[in-house]
């Protein structure tokens, strides 16, 4: 069974792009994986298995 998470990242103006990453990376290392960007990086949809 797959779990779901919404995040709506806030980012700022400075290093956004590193910010971002920094952000993808912090989720990665808990298992999540990316299923969907919204344009403009307004919210993320993220995904893992339930019973990991």
């Amino acid at each position: 069974m797959k779990e779901y998470k919404v995040v709506h990242p806030k980012l700022g103006f400075r290093n956004r792009s590193q910010n971002f990453e920094d952000l993808l990376n912090q989720y990665g290392r808990e298992g999540w994986e990316v299923n969907y960007i919204a344009p403009g990086w307004s919210n993320i949809v993220l995904e893992r298995d339930k019973n990991r």
